[in-house]
């Protein structure tokens, strides 16, 4: 179903409104980078802090850009399950490839809670990507926990998988994947692991600067190039990891400010990086090879 590289698309802020022109921009160097579809109002969004007129604002304008030239997804989770029902309802009509849709967090909801708020959900006919990343939920799934989830709701087409324990990842995919769920990425720096575990996509918030990176290292391995691929994907490690220096996306828009795509600015209670992070991150920006960014 979804394959390749998605990215999880920043908001570019200017006197901290929606700069349309820079998101613009960044959508067709984007496609020209051979990326496979977007993710709009994912966390890389700063989701939370845009009002509903604003979010609303961003799925049209995306999706009139893309013009069906790549997928979809659309962020819909919420810790409220009538918000999330709302969000899903507004997403639909833009007729997205998906709905992204977070297991609810600070909440941390027991099985039976779970299948009904992803029940729900699945009255929009809309493949639905659960979003597994529990270092901002609060909680971690277990394997039988996904297994009763998967089979009461088989709307659940694939998971967004932002766990690093490893032998997770792996009992995750050899249960799952592929026949049952399309397991996609959500940690950039564990790429090559996750196409080792039968993975074919990714969502990723630092492919808003390193696009062509990432579409490489995807066809070099699909071609059976497993050595390629590596070796490439080492070239541009350090900067994945400093891309998350500080967190997402402060650093990859500092990084955007840099390549003259957009501003760094981002809306509170989000801050700018500090000075040294700055420092750091612009010294491994022209370290790197600039086949690797956008």
């Amino acid at each position: 179903m979804f394959k390749g590289v998605l990215t999880a698309l920043i908001t570019p802020f200017k006197d901290n409104k929606i700069d349309f022109r820079s998101l613009e921009v960044l959508i067709e160097r984007q496609l020209a980078s051979g990326v496979s579809g977007f993710v709009v109002l994912g966390t890389t969004a700063e989701t939370p802090a845009l009002n509903e007129q604003e979010k609303e604002a961003l799925i049209k304008f995306c999706t009139e850009k893309v013009n069906k030239r790549a997928k979809i997804i659309i962020g819909a989770g919420s810790n409220n399950t009538q918000a999330m029902l709302k969000n899903c309802e507004i997403s639909c009509k833009y007729d997205p490839d998906g709905l992204l849709i977070v297991t609810p967090y600070y909440n941390k909801p027991n099985l039976s809670g779970m299948i009904a708020h992803y029940t729900l959900a699945s009255q929009f006919n809309k493949p639905i990507v659960l979003y597994h990343i529990p270092g901002r939920t609060g909680q971690k799934l277990s394997i039988k926990f996904f297994e009763e989830l998967l089979n009461n709701v088989p709307q659940i087409m694939a998971i967004k998988e932002s766990c690093y324990d490893i032998s997770h990842l792996t009992e995750m995919a050899v249960k799952f994947a592929p026949k049952r769920i399309n397991y996609i990425c959500g940690n950039d720096d564990l790429w090559p692991v996750f196409l080792g575990l039968g993975s074919r996509a990714i969502i990723s918030a630092a492919a808003n600067t390193m696009a062509p990176f990432f579409v490489k290292v995807y066809n070099l391995f699909t071609e059976g190039k497993t050595q390629e691929a590596m070796a490439l994907f080492s070239q541009g490690y350090s900067l994945i990891k400093a891309s998350y220096a500080e967190v997402n996306p402060t650093c990859v828009k500092y990084l955007l400010s840099l390549m003259n795509l957009a501003s760094d600015e981002v809306r509170l209670p989000l801050g700018s990086i500090s000075d040294e992070n700055k420092k750091m991150l612009k010294h491994i920006y022209e370290q790197t090879p600039q086949g690797i960014l956008l």
